[in-house]
C-alpha cells in the first residue's frame, strides 16, 4: 500500500499550507506511521548556512503548530544520504518533505542512495510523500533545465516516470505561452506536462487512483493528456 504521494507548486512549512500539510500526516498516521514531520532539505544543500537554518526553523515552526515532532536531516552529499543513521530515523515517519532548491542537485545526492531507498520503502508502506518545487521536479524521470532551456534534461529519481512537472507556474511560466513552454523544456510525447501554481497542490491520497488539487490557485495539464486548467477540488487521472 503506497502512502500519499503531493506534488507541491510551491509553500513547503509555510502557515497558508498547514492545513494540507496536516491531512498527509493524518494520512501517514491512518496507515500505523508514526507522528513526525521528515524534513529533506537536499536541494537546497548548496545553499549558505544561514539560508539552511532559515528551511529547518520553519519547518520547526510548521510541526509545531501542527503538533507533531520534526526530524531534519543534514543530508547535503552523497555520503551523507549514505549515512544509514539518516536512513533509519526516517523508519515509520508519518510524512517525508523534499523541499525546494536545485533539483538537478537533489537527484544528483539521492540516486541510488541508502537514503533514497528507505525513502520509497516507506512511502510504500504508507508514509505520505511530499516534494515541493525541486521536489516535486526530481520525481519524474528527468528534470528540465529552467536556467538553460537549451539544455537537454538530466536524470532525475524516476518514481513517477511519466509526469513532469513546473513548479511555481504562475509566477515564472506566466509570460511564457504553454505551446513554447512545451516546446522548451524538451518534453517528450509518451509524457505528461503540468504546471502548479503557487501555494497549489495535486495529490494522490493512499489506496486511490486520482489526483486531487488543494491551494488557491491551479494546476494546468499542458501535455499528455487534454489541455486543462484545475481548480481546489477538482479532481484527474493521469492515463500514462
Amino acid at each position: 500500500m503506497n502512502g500519499s504521494l503531493a506534488l507541491v507548486g510551491s509553500g513547503e512549512y509555510l502557515p497558508a499550507m498547514a492545513t494540507f500539510e496536516k491531512s498527509l500526516l493524518d494520512d501517514g498516521i491512518k496507515n500505523g506511521k508514526r507522528p513526525i514531520y521528515v524534513q529533506i532539505p537536499t536541494a537546497a544543500g548548496q545553499e549558505s548556512d544561514d539560508r539552511l537554518e532559515y528551511w529547518k526553523e520553519l519547518g520547526k515552526a510548521q510541526a509545531d503548530r501542527l503538533g507533531v515532532d520534526s526530524i531534519f536531516l543534514p543530508i547535503f552529499t552523497r555520503e551523507d544520504a549514505n549515512n544509514p543513521e539518516y536512513a533509519t530515523l526516517i523508519h515509520n515517519a508519518a510524512l517525508i518533505y523534499m523541499s525546494g532548491g536545485d533539483p538537478h542537485y537533489l537527484a544528483e545526492t539521492l540516486m541510488g542512495t541508502a537514503l533514497w531507498d528507505a525513502i520509497q520503502e516507506n512511502w510504500r508502506t504508507g508514509t505520505s510523500l511530499a516534494g515541493c518545487s525541486a521536489g516535486a521536479m526530481v520525481l519524474s524521470s528527468h528534470i528540465p533545465n529552467f536556467r538553460l532551456l537549451k539544455k537537454a534534461p538530466t536524470a532525475g529519481l524516476n518514481l513517477l516516470p511519466g509526469i513532469r512537472v513546473i513548479p511555481h507556474f504562475n509566477k515564472f511560466f506566466k509570460w511564457i505561452p504553454d505551446s513554447a513552454a512545451k516546446v522548451l523544456l524538451h518534453v517528450p510525447d509518451d509524457s505528461i506536462l503540468i504546471g502548479v501554481d503557487e501555494l497549489t497542490a495535486i495529490v494522490k491520497r493512499s489506496g486511490d487512483d486520482q489526483w486531487v488539487v488543494v491551494g488557491e490557485a491551479k494546476v494546468h495539464v499542458l501535455k499528455g493528456m487534454p489541455d486543462q486548467q484545475l481548480g481546489d477540488g477538482e479532481v484527474i487521472t493521469f492515463t500514462k
